[in-house]
């Protein structure tokens, strides 16, 4: 249960103006300052007024996202209380209308792309869609930038609704995963609420992510989805992600999608992800799930 909700509720570009809006998109945000306004802003741009209905909500937020999101023209609502689950279902609340967009306020996606995953939401038997994941490398090390392209194409075939920032559902797929419980991988669960033959990978769309800038990032981000994908197991979810097997990494390096050194350098960070697994639970030490910073950078002009 969500307390002390604070609501913007005057007219503005991102809530229905004189038009029935086309789409409802669902913004959750902890302390994301530095970058909601580049994606409200990328989101926004070319759009009819009422055409998209954006909420964001600003969940036990210490800095001024809801502020910045306020300037974008948009919904805004405010809770004290933290999560993501919880931030997602108090936006849905406040939808009036299908599909649903649900976005990571650290991922951009444009009005082009938000057509497009309508579009495909209205296609008979898809119940659920999301775009494909263009990387934002500015900032990557070459060590890193090469571990993240060999991640990046052992997962693509197991990723569909999981792990690109974004997702849409249409009203019965809605009914299935609403209300979301409280689970730190919700695009892991609701990638494994539907069958292959209903979710829908819209090539035409591109949500722009941006990865682990550093190893340590992406460690400390593997901690999370190793976390979450436990979680889902005892929900009796399977992971989206699959099993990784060195024989894929192979089949990368013979087939020439990678080179032999990308392969070192994932297998590197492949082995120091496992080691600290492995000292974790030999000292029994929790793990604790928060913000992610290690993909930020300072919002733009």
């Amino acid at each position: 249960m969500n307390d002390a909700v604070d609501e913007d509720t005057a007219p503005d570009r991102g809530r229905p103006g004189g038009r029935q809006p086309v789409v409802s998109v669902v913004v959750p945000a902890h302390n994301e300052e530095a970058v909601v306004a580049n994606g409200l802003r990328r989101l926004l741009a070319g759009t009819s007024p009422g055409e998209f209905d954006v909420v964001v909500v600003a969940n036990a937020c210490s800095d001024r996202t809801a502020e910045v999101a306020r300037q974008a023209g948009v919904r805004v609502i405010e809770t004290p209380v933290p999560g993501k689950a919880g931030a997602l279902r108090l936006g849905d609340e406040t939808c009036r209308t299908f599909p649903r967009v649900y976005l990571d306020a650290d991922v951009e996606l444009d009005a082009e792309s938000v057509r497009a995953l309508v579009a495909a939401a209205g296609r008979p038997g898809v119940l659920a869609c999301a775009p494909v994941p263009a990387w934002d490398l500015a900032g990557v090390g070459w060590f890193t930038r090469r571990m993240h392209k060999v991640h990046d194409q052992l997962i693509a075939p197991f990723r569909a609704l999981a792990g690109v920032g974004v997702y849409v559902l249409t009203e019965q797929g809605h009914a299935r995963v609403f209300p979301l419980p409280d689970v730190i991988s919700d695009d892991g669960w609701v990638h494994g609420a539907f069958a292959p033959h209903e979710r829908a990978v819209v090539s035409e769309a591109r949500s722009l992510v941006r990865p682990a800038r550093t190893v340590s990032a992406h460690l400390n981000r593997r901690v999370r989805v190793r976390l979450g994908n436990r979680q889902l197991a005892e929900l009796g979810r399977s992971a989206a992600e699959g099993r990784l097997r060195l024989s894929s990494l192979a089949a990368l390096v013979a087939g020439r999608k990678v080179s032999p050194l990308d392969a070192g350098c994932y297998l590197t960070v492949l082995l120091m992800d496992r080691t600290l697994t492995r000292m974790r639970a030999s000292r029994g030490s929790g793990i604790q799930w928060g913000t992610d910073t290690g993909s930020r950078s300072p919002a733009g002009g």
